[in-house]
């Protein structure tokens, strides 16, 4: 009966730890509404931000984004809480960078920013 117990927790705690390093694998691609950090290339201007990371995925920023001014241009990390959107076709025109081809983009709710480089890597421009 010991044993069974021991065999039981353990297996429970490994399934556990499984759990927990496949969310820490892969935080850039966490569910609509969750809490994420993705580090990219930030573009844009007057209130009109992109975060583009080294994937090729683009983030439509909003919330406080008073400060992103100053790192446009700049590879930096941003902590924030992520959503998709639907946007109409006509507005891919105005926004090309933040919406795929069917119309649906990710946006990304600022919560922190950090400062990373004055340059943006080649592969996320």
């Amino acid at each position: 009966m010991t044993r069974v117990l021991m065999f039981g927790t353990i297996l429970l705690l490994s399934v556990t730890w499984l759990a927990a390093q496949q969310d820490q694998a892969n935080p850039s691609k966490a569910g609509s509404g969750s809490e994420t950090t993705v580090q990219g290339c930030l573009q844009g201007s007057s209130g009109n931000f992109t975060l583009t990371d080294k994937a090729g995925t683009a983030y439509q920023l909003s919330g406080d984004t008073s400060k992103l001014t100053e790192h446009v241009g700049h590879e930096v990390q941003i902590k924030g809480t992520t959503s998709a959107s639907s946007t109409p076709a006509d507005s891919s025109s105005s926004n090309p960078s933040g919406v795929s081809a069917g119309g649906s983009q990710t946006s990304l709710t600022v919560k922190d920013v950090k400062h990373i480089s004055k340059t943006c890597s080649s592969a996320a421009k």
